[in-house]
Order: C-alpha cells, then structure tokens, then sequence
C-alpha cells in the first residue's frame, strides 16, 4: 500500500510504474493545480471584498458582472500554480507542455475561432432560431475589454491544465489517443453540472460539442507543436460568443454587456436551447467538420 501512495501521489516526479497508476497520479495532479488554485484564488477575493467595504459576512457582495469578472481574473492563481508545479515537481521546462516560443500560434487559433463561430451562427441565423436585432445604443467598451482580458485568462488557464499539464505528460507513457481521451474527459467535468441543468437534449448535444471542441484544442496541440493555438481559439471563442455577440455561453444566461444584440427564439435544438449555440446541432456539424480536417492530415503523416 505504501508503494502504491508513493507512486500515485502527485507531489514527485516518479514514472516508474504501471500506465495505469501513471494516469491516476496525473488525474490527481490535474486536481490538485485545479482545487488548490480556485480555493486560493476564493479566499483572494473573499479578502478584495473586505478590503473594498463589502461585508460578505452579512451578505454584502459586489453585483454578478463584477464577481464573473472577479471569478476570471482569479484563474490566474490556478495557472501560477500549474506552472509551478510543472516545474518543481515534475522538473520540465515549460515548453515540454507546450508553452514554446511560438506565441504567434495564438492568432491562428484566434482566426481559427472567429471562423468556427462565424459558420455556426450564420447558419443558426438562418434558420430563424436566432435574430439578429442590431447594434446596442450604448455599448460598454472598457467592459467588454475587461470580459476579453477575463476570457484569455479562463481560456489560458483551462489549456495549460488539460492539454498542458495533463495531455503533455500522458502521452510519454501512454497513447496519444488515451492521451486525448482522458485529457477531454477532466476538460468536461467542470462543465456538467450547467451541462445537464435544462432539458437532457440539449446537454447531449453540448457533451458531443465538448468532446469535438476538446479534441480540436488537441489536435491544434499536437499540431503547432504548443498549446498557444488551442488557447487563442478556446479563450475568443468564449470572448465573442459573450461580450461581442451577447449569447449565452456553456448554460450562463446572465445580462451580459455586448455589442450586437442577439436574440434566441423559443428554445430549440438549433439554438441549443438555455445552454447556447453549444448545444446547437448546427454547431456539432461544423465541428465535427472542423474535426476531420485536422485528423487527415495526421493519418496521411501515419501512413
């Protein structure tokens, strides 16, 4: 039993070990950056709260914009923590878990983004599902910019965990398709619970939408050789579809500052229901077209 803690623990580099005890230590490092930085991250802005008069000891709190944004910019305490353990306990430059010197492999993924939402919104379009009903009168740019800075953090910081962290150091010791899986599945566990709030059609089709993006932001990995790529498309595709086209993002149906105003019409499986256009069958087409593209080229270099 002690031999077995010492292998699984995930506060040394060990590898020497069956692949299955590798993946659960990995599993559980994946935890550990992840709890140990949202709580850390909580108990910081439960004190910016105090600092700034709000007692939250009789319930006083800033409005839900401002606690979002808050929440987001927080994540940077779960990224420090990932990268420092990467580290310092697994002993790896950074640029084994594919933060490299090709940082301009985030606007690839940033165009990459832009175009993936661009389709899938037109043809929600035109279906009617959606309207489009203008530009807003009076549009809140230093809000929406703070939103954009929140989604590169939030997008930064779940990349570095998944494909960083965890894909990176799996697929050494195991598959790259294990690698992928087991990555996708800890990408969608945070997400079930707004996944499956509503109607069970909508989080099955938003559980198919997680698992094409997910393997998407791998494949744009292995690809560029980084996850600079998979960061730029994950963190402004959640920027535009929030703050720019004001739509409900993965289930969050809050009032959001925006400059178009888009409108959902009844709830359908075009639209993707309360949840969004991420669970919109529309959206599953485009990525899973997007999909194989990707993975062609990576059977033809198998060949």
């Amino acid at each position: 039993m002690k031999q077995l803690l010492r292998n699984i623990i995930p506060f040394n580099n060990k590898t020497d070990m069956p692949t299955g005890l590798f993946i659960v230590k990995k599993v559980l490092a994946f935890w550990l950056c992840y709890i140990a930085g949202l709580f850390i991250g909580e108990g910081i802005m439960i004190l910016l709260h105090f600092a700034l008069g709000k007692n939250m000891l009789v319930g006083e709190t800033f409005d839900p914009q401002t606690i979002t944004l808050m929440m987001y910019y927080g994540y940077i305490v779960v990224i420090a923590i990932t990268l420092l353990y990467w580290k310092f306990i697994e002993k790896k430059p950074l640029s084994e878990m594919g933060i490299t010197k090709r940082a301009g492999n985030y606007f690839i993924g940033v165009v990459a983004g832009v175009l993936l939402l661009a389709v899938s919104l037109a043809v929600i379009l035109m279906t009617g599902s959606i309207t489009y009903q203008g530009v807003y009168e009076n549009i809140n740019i230093p809000v929406i910019l703070l939103f954009f800075g929140g989604f590169i953090i939030q997008g930064a910081m779940e990349e570095i965990l998944c494909r960083g962290l965890v894909l990176h150091a799996l697929k050494e010791k195991t598959s790259l398709e294990l690698a992928i899986l087991i990555s996708t599945l800890l990408f969608i566990i945070p997400h079930w619970s707004s996944l499956f709030a509503g109607e069970i059609i909508y989080g099955i089709i938003g559980f198919i939408n997680l698992v094409l993006i997910s393997f998407i932001f791998s494949a744009l990995t292995i690809r560029f050789k980084s996850i600079w790529a998979a960061c730029g498309l994950h963190s402004f595709w959640n920027a535009i579809l929030y703050s720019v086209l004001g739509l409900n993002l993965s289930g969050n149906d809050e009032t959001v500052t925006a400059i178009f105003n888009l409108q959902s019409v009844g709830e359908n499986v075009w639209n993707g229901g309360m949840y969004g256009i991420e669970a919109s069958v529309i959206t599953t087409v485009v990525l899973a077209l997007a999909a194989v593209l990707l993975w062609i080229p990576k059977r033809k270099n198998n060949e």
